[in-house]
């Protein structure tokens, strides 16, 4: 078997890889028979030359191999035909901007397994940018605040030498008695967690959180679906339940944002859940949300001041709650400032790529090169032989147009 390692493609550039160099070696060392080779790349945080010393070969042609990895969305027309493809495709929520996308590798007859539906037999994802997600968009969060308040100023994330360095200009900063929520408890929100924890930041149970309306101190809690989501027919929470049927639960997050500073959205919304609250709810008097990082940044979606992306280079914009208009970042006091870059893990390449390429070794290369006994790339395989699989057919109508 032969992997290639693609070049990122997508504006703006993305400088992360699925394989560290070493990690090349160390796979081809692993697994008899498999040869690694990348194509060339002026963008990546590992270069050309750094592969090339290791003994990878560089080369500007992978038509020759049997598996290309990516991480970003690869270019309609730079899809070769009949191979396997590894790359978050954001086409299993029905993303209208990649519906092409999906259409072309169907057309071309590809195999392609989504790192983002990559689970272990009780569904739990096993891969991902997770963590690095979640300690930089906390970072931005924290970094906005400041900005916002004229408190203190942060170096951004992808101007600091890596992880060690980015945690280090934490300590340079005394945080006021900042109230901070954040959603979640996957990988984005443990790495939300660990960066709060990191700077000395209290925790406080949600409900411990809603009875101190001023601490001394900067507090945090963690909210999970059972805090920001309720039963419309007024039973029980379950857990389970609100996975399978969304759609039969209102929001009640709207205490929660009646006694928070920062909000750090960190949770996986399904287009069927409520949204945390309404552009409505923003123009509230009691609305207390100043400073929003929105990990997720899904456009429109449980968060609605997200109005769009923003970028590494230009990470923040304010929104007006009484309008609904974008403006320029802190440029107003009654302005909602908002966090909400899509590719957070890209502004410490070198840590994610080598925390994403150990995962990938450990967990699901031995299902792709040898016997995939635990089903792992085939609850993966969106695509193969020119249909959807049997769990993606649900995205039919969506490939038809509709």
């Amino acid at each position: 078997m032969k992997l290639g390692i693609l070049r990122e493609r997508k504006s703006p550039p993305d400088n992360r890889v699925p394989l560290t160099p070493e990690q090349c070696i160390e796979v081809q060392q692993k697994f008899s028979g498999v040869h690694v080779v990348v194509e060339s790349s002026p963008v990546r945080c590992f270069t050309d030359d750094e592969y090339a010393k290791k003994g990878v070969p560089v080369q500007d042609d992978l038509s020759d191999c049997d598996v290309l990895l990516g991480v970003k969305e690869v270019p309609v027309e730079e899809l070769l035909p009949e191979k396997i493809y590894f790359f978050f495709s954001h086409t299993i929520k029905e993303q209208e901007y990649n519906r092409g996308l999906l259409q072309s590798i169907l057309q071309k007859r590809i195999q392609l397994v989504d790192y983002e539906v990559l689970t272990d037999k009780l569904g739990f994802r096993i891969i991902g940018f997770g963590r690095f997600a979640g300690l930089v968009g906390a970072y931005n969060g924290i970094r906005a605040y400041g900005l916002r308040s004229r408190i203190f100023e942060l170096k951004p994330a992808f101007r600091c030498l890596g992880l060690e360095d980015m945690l280090q200009q934490l300590s340079r900063i005394d945080l006021p008695p900042v109230k901070i929520a954040f959603t979640g408890d996957g990988r984005v929100a443990r790495g939300v967690a660990e960066l709060l924890e990191h700077v000395k930041v209290k925790y406080l149970s949600p409900d411990q959180f809603l009875k101190v309306p001023h601490p001394k101190d900067p507090v945090f809690t963690q909210l999970t679906p059972e805090h920001y989501a309720r039963r419309k027919d007024s039973t029980a929470f379950e857990l389970s339940h609100f996975f399978k049927h969304p759609e039969m639960y209102e929001n009640a997050f709207l205490p929660y944002a009646r006694a928070t500073d920062l909000l750090i959205a960190a949770a996986y919304w399904d287009p069927g859940a409520p949204v945390l609250f309404t552009t409505e709810n923003m123009k509230e008097a009691d609305f207390r949300i100043r400073v929003i990082s929105d990990i997720t940044c899904d456009i429109n979606g449980s968060v609605p001041s997200t109005k769009r992306a923003s970028t590494i280079a230009d990470p923040f914009y304010d929104y007006d709650p009484e309008t609904g208009e974008l403006k320029p970042p802190f440029s107003s006091e009654k302005n909602i400032t908002v966090q909400a870059v899509d590719n957070l893990p890209n502004e410490l390449p070198k840590d994610a790529s080598a925390d994403f390429g150990r995962n990938l070794i450990k967990k699901v290369f031995p299902g792709l090169i040898s016997r995939d006994d635990e089903g792992i790339i085939k609850r993966a395989t969106v695509t193969r032989n020119g249909k959807l699989t049997s769990q993606f057919s649900y995205l039919n109508n969506f490939v038809g147009g509709q």
